[in-house]
């Protein structure tokens, strides 16, 4: 199902995030061809075979996981007599991180009654719901919006997460408001700050900018995505450094695509596949140098007084 939103959402920036994202990964637009490629690759048609694939930020599965981790250690694991939880995925792209996370949770966890998954642009939103289909998904919802402006009402969700796309919203702090709105009082914010935050009076180099535009890739201050947490009523903040973590994923995704690169070609395409290296290797390079602070993030929304 996709809710959508009277005129187009975002503005300027919808363009700029499509059009950045189709040259990324042109082949998930063509969807069908690409899941028989894929399980043509990896020998497996369910979730399992396609994770990671149709879900390709910085941190892949990978940081699902952890997202997932940090919903477990908040609402619990399997045992739930029916699926209790409502999330909703804030930049869910073509739906990979949500479609992973709810097979994740259903296996151990909670389970979700329903996920909404919120981007900004129509296409992705469509791609991402015939992928969600053509899976048998029924508890996902594509909501095509601005993160800053979501049609649900207050206090609707047990949790928000942000999978990797903090860089992408130009103004993260009304998106922090808006998450905080969203979220019943005591609801959890997980967030992977992938390569969207950056030491005080610091940020990446140009080697970076060139691979990640900055007019699609927006980086925040520590110190201000910290005020802007707090500005959002949001309590409880933990921040989790992944410096090290970050640095060895990178490095294995790297050692994969370059392995089965004639695999990942046939998938992606030669091009696409050249900047996905790129991608990986400058975020890599900027951890290392501490020039951009790869971190899990978690929140409440304060109780009720």
């Amino acid at each position: 199902m996709v809710i959508p939103v009277p005129g187009p959402p975002g503005g300027d920036q919808t363009q700029v995030q499509y059009r950045y994202h189709r040259d990324l990964f042109p082949a998930l637009h063509d969807w069908e061809r690409t899941e028989r490629s894929i399980v043509e690759f990896t020998g497996e048609s369910g979730p399992r075979g396609l994770l990671g694939l149709d879900q390709m930020g910085h941190f892949g599965p990978q940081g699902c996981d952890l997202v997932t981790g940090a919903v477990r250690e908040v609402f619990g694991r399997a045992g739930a007599p029916q699926p209790t939880l409502t999330l909703c995925e804030l930049g869910s792209g073509f739906g990979g991180a949500l479609r992973h996370m709810a097979h994740a949770l259903a296996a151990d966890g909670p389970g979700v009654a329903r996920m909404y998954g919120v981007d900004l642009v129509p296409e992705h939103c469509a791609v991402s719901r015939r992928i969600s289909t053509a899976q048998g998904r029924s508890d996902v919802t594509e909501i095509c919006a601005d993160a800053t402006d979501v049609p649900l009402p207050d206090a609707a969700l047990d949790a928000v997460v942000v999978t990797g796309s903090m860089p992408h919203f130009p103004r993260p702090g009304a998106v922090l408001r808006e998450a905080a709105r969203l979220l019943r009082p005591g609801g959890l914010l997980v967030a992977t700050e992938e390569v969207s935050l950056a030491p005080q009076g610091g940020g990446p180099s140009g080697a970076f900018h060139e691979v990640h535009p900055p007019d699609v890739f927006f980086v925040t201050s520590l110190p201000d995505r910290l005020r802007q947490l707090r500005e959002a009523g949001l309590t409880g903040v933990v921040r989790r450094d992944l410096r090290d973590w970050a640095v060895a994923l990178l490095a294995d995704r790297l050692k994969v695509v370059r392995l089965f690169r004639g695999s990942v070609v046939g998938i992606y395409g030669e091009e696409p596949v050249d900047l996905i290296e790129r991608t990986l290797t400058t975020a890599r390079d900027e951890y290392l140098a501490g020039r951009l602070l790869p971190t899990l993030l978690t929140a409440r929304r304060a109780e009720a007084s």
